[in-house]
């Protein structure tokens, strides 16, 4: 298991639009190799430059599917203490970008199909090791429609995306909101200062947004507004490090005029209001039509000025399906604070959230399958989405799973050694006890 996913997460399989990053075909062409070499039949699809491997084994009807994704988030070298593209090895941790999310689930599934392949099964196991789930799963989304079309949607899923050794049961659908302004440059006397807003973390170490906690957690997006609403600053322009629209910036820099100095300074009204109004857009009363432990999410993660106007990416998290009930709510948001801007309102009909009932045979598999490797566990909620979201809608049952560990989308992320070494024969198990139902 660890020397497979040390191979693995050798691969720099980033995905970063905005700066040209995407996996190559060396990951998936290993996947696919590696399997073959095992006995494994399957092929390589290619959609849009972004790649997925897929296969089948055993006969019969669909009944069982596993899905992994290769593709990782962009790492800031300087927050890492061991090299993100080399597993290392510390104590019960291994740390290195994918290690938890998602190679570590590739790297198991690979292996349990391995042995699932020597058997005679009673139903068909489909698999699929996508290689575009950070930027909205785009092949899972194809794979889902194909698989529809052809009649040979699996009755359940695995989506061997998750973390913690804990069946997750429901997650939220994700949603994109792009709130645009121009500038509004004037001149005033004042005195130019610089502050920094650095994230805080305090219980659970991660940059993802949906792990993103209010009242527990400080966003530096929102802590910046806060400032300049607290204050009679004006905005000239902010850095920051920002990597990707579901990702908390580590810290973003503001450059202000402080009035009534000497000087003569540039500021920008049209980013200042654009940075007030981060408050309340992050407070949008969105309603949602199902329970969740996280409730609703609203995270402004990306600020980038581009065809002359300031672009404010926003990151929104919720148990709905509404996406125009949503839309409604930023616009009267924005209406009262910021009447110039244009919204851009991202939502992909074909996705849906997750939401499995504790009572599915699948869930009862897995909990026993978990208890048979003394593992105390518990049904829970996933903070993000997944690309099991793609298959829900056709009513395939899902969950999704994966090993202990921490620091998702962040620096020095890490999954834990023991939980990695069951994994694989804990994908088996499953996959068997649900061949017999």
């Amino acid at each position: 298991m660890l020397e497979l996913l040390k191979e693995l997460v050798a691969f720099e399989t980033v995905n970063d639009p905005s700066k040209g990053k995407r996996p190559s075909k060396e990951c998936p062409l290993f996947i696919k190799d590696t399997l073959e070499s095992w006995g494994i039949e399957s092929e390589l699809a290619e959609r849009e430059g972004y790649y997925a491997v897929y296969g089948e084994i055993g006969v019969g009807e669909p009944k069982i599917m596993f899905m992994a994704h290769f593709d990782v988030v962009p790492v800031n070298l300087e927050e890492w203490k061991t090299d993100p593209f080399k597993l290392t090895i510390i104590g019960d941790r291994t740390y290195g970008r994918g290690s938890a999310d998602d190679k570590g689930n590739v790297a198991a599934v690979m292996l349990a199909l391995k042995e699932l392949a020597r058997k005679d099964l009673k139903g068909k196991v489909l698999f699929a090791f996508t290689g575009d789930e950070e930027i909205g799963g785009r092949m899972a989304m194809h794979m889902a429609e194909m698989l529809k079309e052809e009649g040979n949607l699996p009755k359940y899923q695995i989506n061997a995306d998750g973390i913690g050794m804990n069946p997750i049961i429901r997650r939220r659908k994700g949603f994109g909101a792009v709130v645009e302004v121009p500038p509004g440059r004037v001149k005033i006397k004042g005195g130019l200062k610089e502050r920094t807003f650095k994230i805080s973390t305090p219980i659970v170490e991660t940059r993802h947004a949906a792990y993103f906690l209010p009242g527990v957690d400080a966003h530096p997006l929102i802590a910046l507004s806060h400032f300049l609403r607290s204050s009679n600053a004006l905005a000239v322009k902010i850095e920051g490090k920002f990597l990707k629209s579901n990702v908390v910036p580590s810290e973003v820099t503001l450059t202000y005029v402080e009035p009534n100095g000497a000087d003569e300074i540039e500021a920008d009204l049209g980013l200042t209001t654009l940075l007030k109004t981060v408050v309340p857009l992050v407070r949008t009363p969105i309603k949602a039509e199902k329970y969740s432990d996280y409730g609703v999410s609203i995270t402004p993660n990306i600020y980038r000025f581009e065809d002359g106007m300031h672009k404010l990416y926003i990151d929104v998290r919720a148990m709905s399906h509404s996406p125009e009930n949503i839309k409604s709510a930023f616009e009267e948001v924005l209406k009262f604070n910021l009447p110039n801007a244009r919204l851009i309102f991202k939502n992909n009909p074909r996705a849906g959230y997750l939401f499995t009932s504790p009572e599915s045979p699948l869930v009862k598999a897995i909990l026993k399958t978990l208890e048979g490797f003394g593992e105390r566990v518990k049904l829970i909620e996933g903070p993000g989405a997944s690309d099991s979201r793609y298959f829900t809608p056709y009513g395939v049952e899902a969950i999704d799973f994966g090993p202990r560990g921490g620091n998702i989308h962040g620096p020095n992320e890490y999954a834990e050694v023991k939980s990695l070494k069951i994994l694989p024969k804990v994908y088996e198990k499953i996959a068997l006890e649900l061949l017999r139902a």
